[in-house]
């Protein structure tokens, strides 16, 4: 499971003496470049800690004071890796860079209001009545609170009443927005447009696409969606979209990248009883079972996907990015925090492909009872058979007419395949044709039959056994990938055989 990031802020500080704050609240535009988790290979994407990343680069128009000022880029992904977080156009460039600070949430509220004033606020179920009334926090840990009253020092939520905590003001070094803050010098005061450029964790992005049979089975149209998922919890509104395909060359983890920053702190108060403590409401061993107060959850739990969002007005626009491929998508879209994306990808019509039936055996393997074959698609991704465009890994739905509707045939994965590859797509198994491998005598036989009113064409895959090998085959044999093919044709409600012989 990914970890979850502490977004955090960057602060340069600066030498003695005073320096003006510049706040950047959002950017006027934003692109969002997301490449795939390298290690999902084809499967789907995980909706609650999407694996992959993205480039993220912002565009920002910053009113600098002449002399030291530090910027602070709120709004910037939760998934920040600040390490490599780059920022061009300032005149006076950047002085330095730390890390020290910490986004809001209910522990780092807790840890940052130690020893200050707080409210504390009960409510007695029986009558409703509220009451109101100043502490000071102790003394905190992950799992108790302790404060201290006019009545002497208490543990929260051992009254035996509903309470929780206010507070007047945050601490000053807590973040409401992921932030990054950078420390320059300007020469003069000056309005300039910079450049924020950064990796983030929590993105990902899969193709998905549709394949619908034609009438007569020898042709299928094909569409595509690019979905992009957003585990963050930053949005970004009218972004450009760009998706890369492909196996990046990777050479570090984000965890190393980011191996300094803190972990997110967990808060998940009870009653904390010591020797000598009576709860001012009654025994805390007959408290009444109390509602989770705000603080009683951390702020960025485990969470799934919140929406999917579609836009397929035009399809997506392919490149070529070295040895990778890339998809811009055509207009501005909003990616939204923890969400997920679908724009068109790609769409190709009347693309010629043919249907077979297979098996993977072995040799010296033995099936006494019928096992039932494998339906198979496949096609060659060339432009003279109605394809020729990359084709990336994701899962893939297949239809098929049937009167005036189309059902569904099988709900598949495809991997990744290059212009002029020949395309496998397995389209589940067939009720209608099976195989038997037995022994017979000193030899084996495979045994097929077909119980559709239609030929059907199989392709059986045989591989050596580890210490016998595949010899005297009654029909023709081909090689493919190092195993032995056998390609026949059932004929309608009718069966075909092939025997052979073992050599040690």
């Amino acid at each position: 499971m990914r970890r979850c990031l502490l977004p955090l802020l960057a602060v340069f500080p600066a030498p003695a003496g005073a320096h003006s704050a510049v706040m950047s609240a959002a950017p006027e535009s934003v692109s969002v470049t997301v490449y795939r988790d390298p290690d999902r290979a084809e499967g789907a994407i995980d909706a609650r800690f999407p694996q992959g990343f993205a480039l993220v680069s912002e565009k920002r128009r910053i009113t600098l004071p002449a002399g030291e000022s530090t910027i602070r880029f709120e709004g910037v992904a939760d998934g920040m890796i600040a390490v490599s977080a780059v920022v061009t156009g300032l005149p006076g460039g950047i002085v330095q860079k730390n890390r020290d600070a910490k986004l809001l949430s209910p522990a780092a509220l807790v840890d940052g209001t130690l020893g200050r004033a707080v409210h504390l606020r009960r409510t007695d179920p029986a009558t409703g009545k509220v009451t109101e009334q100043d502490a000071v926090i102790r003394s905190a840990s992950s799992e108790a609170l302790v404060l201290e009253t006019a009545q002497g020092v208490e543990g929260l939520r051992c009254s035996g009443l509903p309470e929780t905590v206010s507070y007047d003001s945050l601490p000053p070094d807590l973040s409401v927005r992921p932030t990054l803050s950078v420390t320059t010098s300007s020469p003069a005061a000056v309005e300039v447009d910079v450049t924020l450029t950064y990796l983030a964790t929590g993105f990902d992005w899969a193709a998905n696409y549709v394949a619908r049979i034609g009438p007569g089975g020898r042709t299928m149209d094909l569409f595509a969606w690019l979905t992009v998922a957003n585990g963050n919890q930053t949005a970004f509104p009218q972004a450009s979209l760009l998706a890369v395909a492909g196996r990046l060359n990777r050479t570090s983890d984000h965890d190393s990248l980011d191996e300094e920053a803190p972990s997110l702190p967990f808060l998940m108060l009870r009653c904390w009883r010591f020797e000598g403590y009576a709860a001012p409401y009654g025994r805390a061993g007959e408290a009444r079972p109390l509602p989770s107060p705000p603080l009683a959850a951390p702020m960025m739990a485990a969470r799934g996907m919140e929406s999917i969002v579609v836009t397929s007005q035009r399809v997506a626009r392919q490149e070529d990015l070295g040895d990778l491929k890339l998809y811009r998508v055509p207009m501005a879209v909003d990616v939204n925090p923890d969400a997920q994306k679908q724009v068109a990808l790609l769409h190709k019509d009347n693309i010629a492909f043919e249907s077979y039936y297979t098996a993977d055996l072995s040799a010296s393997g033995e099936i006494p009872q019928p096992r039932l074959l494998r339906r198979m698609i496949r096609f060659i991704n060339r432009e003279d058979r109605g394809a020729g465009v990359p084709l990336p890994s994701g899962g893939i739905a297949i239809f098929v007419p049937h009167g005036d509707e189309s059902l569904l045939l099988a709900d598949s994965q495809m991997r990744d395949y290059a212009k002029g590859e020949t395309v496998r797509i397995e389209a589940g198994e067939s009720a209608q044709q099976t195989i038997v491998q037995e022994r017979r005598g000193k030899g084996m036989r495979l045994a097929l039959t077909n119980a559709a009113p239609s030929p059907a064409a199989v392709e059986i895959e045989i591989a050596d056994a580890e210490r016998a090998r595949l010899v005297s085959p009654s029909r023709p044999l081909t090689k493919r990938d190092g195993r032995w093919l056998w390609k026949a044709v059932i004929p309608a409600n009718g069966a075909a055989s092939l025997d052979y012989r073992l050599r040690e």
